[in-house]
């Protein structure tokens, strides 16, 4: 052994490396400048068929071998290449087995840091809002040379390797360097390629040893393997820019939004023994039914990956890839590019607001509650048995927020809605007494979430890309929608909890006892107004033993299908854009279940079949007049004819806009009524254009074909009224079409009348026109 050499040696960083305990392995490994040259150290534990390791060093133009000597029989090697001055240099290693074959090494500690310190100080402060793009397992090439670079964030870990099946698992062989001020740890290896299968390797207080996941990775096996996997998602060419060009304008608050929420996975079963149909499968399947029902948008429940099937993905470990089960990243930017050339909108279900406790995930990261709070009090939700992020660390808001801006920027994401936005928001949430920590000023406000969801409220508003975002808040939390300047959270819906909760009760009451409920029908109007809503009959509605909506519906069958009809049609002519889940718009009888399809199979049966067509043709109904979308969250847009007959269940409003005024009447009683009197705003006709009794949906045919002619006759309030048919347990819409026309012969019956006299001529006109509308009215209803 080369004695000078040796005592070049720093021995005690080696025993650290050795024992694998080293945080800075860059500042001894590789080549560096010593007294007399340069000094190249290299580690290869556990490769116990190498005979010799060259070091290839290129000066200039020219390449010179220097035969390495085994320092330490654990595999360390060292030499000195000699030179007076200080050089500039390259090199790469020649590695040779027993049996003479060779193989070249590139070296990964001879690579300078990739994250700068503008980047460090970014994450530090909580405003790296494109962290996802130097943290993770990013594929690069750094002076010329080809691989990945590993980025991760455990500032109280005592050393972090990467392993994978590139290095046998080995975490002495591929040890990361921390780097100043941030508590990362990073490494790039050279040679590595996408599809590398690869874990952190972290070293803890206590000689404890913990493999996890890559909070930043852009893959992941498919469950129950834990790996995550090296992916490019740079590739991906996108054909949607005339989608994503008009998205602002197709998703204006004043424009029509009917979400069709969707579970990937249970949508439809392939039939050839396959678990999942995989993302570009879906994709066609997905949008030819909503296209052929008239949906805008789908809301896809989570597919951020998630080690439990029956969690629905709302218990992510990782956050910044799509979920194995369907696919690879590119297959699933080919669902939404697939989806936006065909005009659908994609919202995509996300979760801030808990993660699950399996090891490999973000629990306990580095060994002590990196991500969540250390109290139990303020870092667990008993509710879910999930851990709490703590907002307030910097480092950890900036992964969430990066993460909902990533979806938007790198997947084409159209909206992002939060899921149980209300458990972040009260740190009491889902706890008793004794069970949380109240805030500074001694209340139950989580201020810290609240500045998290303002600060990605404020950063997504500059985006201004159209996209929308959406808080599922099921609290009277003021100002969720209202702008940050206006005091409010930022949001641009809000799901209406309130609503969905008091109509679906009243809806499961028989007809009979419902007029005893009838504020629960009108009470939503009381507040619509306070923020913008969404309405809502989510996945929530349908499962823990709720039942499905048809299945929730009072009567017999014939009842139920008539309830839900006229549920739906409610909540289309409620103010609030709207949500319905999967299944649930062909009247499934079975609560869902993520194992099985959608029950396609009863679209055989008449009533289902109806009952979908019925759905349908709501929805081109809802899309082509504008009266119910364009002043939703305009008080001017709603009034209010008849919410005081509670005895007869039967409610009587306007919807209006610039270009349009509709009647809607809604009769939630099992009884037709027939001539049944209603107050109108203005006289002239009036034209049922919508009803849920009609024979076609499956309803008894109570229904208005000739059009309605006001007459002067005071109800509700109003000088005017019609008398109608009512359906049971129906909604009919009715829009007015003006005043009423006078014949042609009228006005020549009455012609020299006053010819000569302007002001007469205009009298007598007038009055000719009331005289016709007084008749039209004795023949016409």
């Amino acid at each position: 052994m080369d004695k000078k050499l040796y005592k070049m040696m720093d021995w005690a960083r080696i025993e650290g490396l050795v024992y694998s305990e080293e945080d800075d392995p860059h500042s001894f490994l590789g080549g560096h400048y010593v007294s007399g040259g340069i000094l190249i150290q290299a580690y290869f534990p556990g490769e116990e068929d190498i005979d010799k390791v060259i070091a290839v060093v290129k000066t200039g133009d020219t390449f010179k071998e220097y035969t390495m000597e085994l320092m330490d029989e654990t595999g360390f090697y060292a030499v000195l290449v000699r030179s007076l001055t200080k050089i500039r240099y390259s090199y790469y290693f020649k590695i040779y087995n027993s049996e003479g074959e060779s193989y070249e090494l590139q070296d990964p500690y001879r690579f300078a840091p990739v994250l700068t310190d503008k980047d460090i100080a970014r994450l530090n402060a909580g405003i790296h809002y494109e962290a996802y793009k130097v943290m993770g397992a990013q594929i690069r090439k750094i002076d010329g040379v080809k691989g990945v670079s590993f980025a991760v964030w455990a500032p109280n870990a005592l050393r972090v390797s990467v392993v994978g099946d590139f290095n046998n698992w080995d975490g002495r062989r591929h040890q990361m360097r921390r780097l100043k001020d941030g508590g990362i740890f990073e490494i790039f290896i050279p040679g590595l390629k996408e599809g590398a299968v690869y874990k952190y390797e972290l070293k803890l207080k206590g000689d404890i040893i913990k493999f996890k996941s890559d909070p930043y990775g852009f893959g992941a096996e498919l469950r129950p393997a834990t790996a995550s996997i090296v992916r490019d998602i740079s590739g991906y060419e996108w054909t949607d820019k005339k989608w994503m060009d008009g998205r602002k304008e197709y998703q204006g608050k004043d424009k029509p939004l009917s979400i069709y929420e969707v579970h990937l996975g249970s949508f439809m079963k392939p039939e050839d023994g396959r678990e999942f149909y995989n993302y570009r499968e879906l994709a066609p399947r997905i949008a030819d039914y909503v296209l052929k029902m008239g949906y805008t948008h789908i809301e896809v429940m989570p597919v951020m990956e998630h080690p439990l099937d029956a969690s629905w993905g709302y218990q992510i470990i990782g956050y910044y890839a799509p979920t194995s089960r369907y696919g690879e990243p590119e297959d699933f930017m080919y669902f939404m590019d697939y989806m936006h050339n065909k005009g659908i909108g994609v919202i995509l279900d996300w979760v801030p607001a808990h993660f699950p406790k399996d090891d490999h995930g973000l629990s306990e990261f580095d060994g002590t509650c990196l991500y969540e709070h250390l109290d139990p009090r303020q870092g667990y939700h008993p509710h879910w048995k999930t851990s709490i992020y703590n907002y307030g660390r910097p480092q950890v808001s900036n992964y969430l927020l990066a993460n909902a801006l990533y979806w938007i920027k790198e997947y084409h994401a159209d909206g992002i809605r939060m899921d149980a936005v209300a458990s972040m928001l009260y740190l009491d949430y889902g706890k008793q007494d004794g069970q949380w920590v109240a805030n500074i000023y001694g209340g139950n406000e989580n201020l810290e979430a609240v500045e998290f969801l303002k600060h990605f409220n404020s950063i997504h508003s500059k985006m201004d890309d159209g996209a929308i975002v959406i808080a599922e808040e099921s609290t009277a939390w003021p100002r969720v929608s209202a702008s940050l300047d206006d005091d409010g959270l930022g949001f641009d819906y809000k799901w209406n909890m309130g609503w969905m909760n008091d109509f679906t009760e009243f809806m499961r009451y028989d007809p009979l006892f419902r007029t005893g409920h009838y504020t629960e029908l009108t009470f939503s109007m009381i507040y619509a107004y306070s923020e913008r809503f969404i309405l809502v009959f989510s996945h929530d509605e349908v499962v823990h033993g709720k039942a499905s909506m048809l299945s929730k519906m009072p009567g017999s069958n014939k009842d139920k299908f008539a309830n839900l009809r006229a549920a739906y049609g409610y909540m289309m002519t409620h103010p609030g854009k709207i949500l319905t889940f999967m299944g649930q718009d062909i009247g499934e009888w079975d609560e869902w279940s993520e194992e099985r399809s959608v029950q396609w199979e009863l679209l055989q049966y008449d009533e289902h079949k109806k009952f979908n067509a019925y759905v349908k043709e709501m929805l081109d109904f809802y899309k082509n007049n504008p009266a119910l979308y364009e002043r939703d969250n305009e008080i001017e847009g709603f009034e209010w004819i008849n919410n005081i007959s509670a005895n007869e269940c039967i409610i009587v409003f306007l919807r209006k806009c610039e270009s349009q005024t509709l009647l809607v009447v809604c009769n939630f009683a099992n009884i037709n009524r027939e001539k049944y009197k209603i107050g109108v705003p203005f006289a002239g006709k009036y034209k049922e254009i919508f009803n849920s009794d009609n024979v076609k949906y499956g309803g008894t045919g109570c229904v208005n074909p000739r059009v309605k002619v006001s007459k002067v006759d005071e109800c509700d309030g109003r000088d005017d009224s019609i008398r109608i048919s009512v359906g049971p347990l129906a909604v009919s819409v009715f829009r007015y079409d003006g005043p009423a026309d006078i014949k042609k012969n009228s006005a020549k019956k009455t012609k020299g009348k006053g010819d000569d006299n302007k002001g007469g001529k205009k009298s007598l006109r007038h009055e000719l026109e009331e005289k016709y509308i007084r008749e039209e009215r004795g023949l016409i209803d």
